[in-house]
C-alpha cells in the first residue's frame, strides 16, 4: 500500500547531460544543426543506388535500396524547426535533446569473420581486411570524447598515417559525439559519417557496432577508399576502434592455375595479405 516512485535508471546512470562540459565547447546550436544534416545526409542516400551497409542489404552488389516511406522513420517527420525547440532532455540550460540524439530502435546486424586459411578451404570471396585495433578509457562521465583516445591508437598500431585514411565511422548517440571528436582529431567533417550516423539511423544496443563497419565498407567501396577507421564507446568507461583495409573482390575459385600451383605455405601467405587475420 502507498505511493512509490520509479527511477529511470537511464538518468541515473553518469552520462546523463554531460556534454556540455566534455572541454571541447559544442553548443546546442551545433548539434541541433549536425542532427538535421545527419537526417538529411541519409534521407538523401536512402532512395539511391547504394552498396551494402546503406540500406541496399542483402548483396555487395550494386543495387536499388528499398525505401521505407513510413511515419515510424524519422527522416520522413523530420520537422528542423521543432528540433530547434525541442526541450533539453536531461536538465534545464542543457544541450542534449531528443532530436539531436539518436533514437532508441530495433536492428541486427550479423558479422562473419574468417581467417587466411578458411577463407582458402571455402573458397570465399574476401571484401576486406581487419588491419588492427585498439582499446582505451577515462571516466565513464566523459564517454562522448572516447574515440579520440582509441582512434589514434588504432592507426598507429597499423602503422599507416592518418592522412591515408579515406572515411571515418564514429558512433553517435548523440550529436556531440562526432562533433567533440571530429574537433579534438582535426576530422574532415565530409569523410565523418557519410550517410548519417546513428542520430539518423537509430542506435540499436547490440547491433550498433557491426553497422558501423558495415556502413564504412559501404563507403569504402561507394567512393573508392582504401583505408577506414570505426569508432564506438561502450558507455561504461571504455572505447574500442578498428583500423579496416578494402581490398578487391577476390575468389579463391578465379584464381590463375599457375597461383594454385604454388606451395599451400606460400599459398597462405597471399591470402594473408587480403583476408581478415583471426580465426573463424
Amino acid at each position: 500500500m502507498g505511493n512509490g516512485e520509479v527511477v529511470d535508471d537511464m538518468i541515473k546512470d553518469g552520462l546523463s547531460d554531460v556534454y556540455s562540459d566534455n572541454g571541447t565547447i559544442i553548443s546546442r546550436e551545433q548539434q541541433d544543426e549536425y542532427s538535421i544534416q545527419s537526417y538529411e545526409s541519409h534521407s538523401g542516400n536512402q532512395c539511391r543506388r547504394l552498396p551494402v551497409g546503406d540500406g541496399s542489404g542483402g548483396s555487395w552488389r550494386q543495387r536499388e535500396a528499398k525505401c521505407y516511406r513510413a511515419k515510424a522513420d524519422g527522416v520522413d517527420i523530420l520537422d528542423a524547426a521543432k528540433l530547434r525547440k525541442l526541450r533539453p532532455a536531461f536538465k534545464e540550460g542543457g544541450t542534449v535533446t531528443a532530436g539531436n540524439a539518436s533514437s532508441i530502435s530495433d536492428g541486427a546486424a550479423p558479422l562473419v569473420l574468417v581467417s587466411g586459411k578458411y577463407a582458402l578451404e571455402k573458397r570465399l570471396t574476401v571484401f576486406a581486411k581487419v588491419r588492427g585495433y585498439a582499446d582505451a578509457e577515462q571516466s565513464p562521465e566523459l564517454f562522448t570524447t572516447f574515440p579520440a583516445l582509441a582512434i589514434p591508437k588504432a592507426v598507429k598500431r597499423v602503422g599507416i598515417d592518418a592522412s591515408q585514411v579515406d572515411f571515418c565511422e564514429i558512433n553517435k548517440a548523440l550529436s556531440v559525439v562526432a562533433l567533440a571528436n571530429q574537433k579534438l582529431l582535426g576530422l574532415d567533417s565530409a569523410k565523418v559519417n557519410v550517410h548519417g550516423g546513428a542520430v539518423s539511423l537509430g542506435h540499436p544496443l547490440g547491433c550498433s557496432g557491426a553497422r558501423i563497419i558495415v556502413t564504412l565498407l559501404g563507403v569504402l567501396k561507394a567512393k573508392q577508399g582504401t583505408y577506414g577507421v570505426a569508432g564506438v564507446c561502450n558507455g561504461g568507461g571504455g572505447v574500442s576502434a578498428l583500423v579496416v583495409e578494402l581490398t578487391p573482390t577476390f575468389a579463391a575459385s578465379h584464381l590463375p592455375r599457375t597461383i594454385r600451383r604454388y606451395k599451400r605455405k606460400k599459398l597462405l601467405a597471399l591470402f594473408r595479405l587480403v583476408c581478415l587475420p583471426v580465426r573463424a
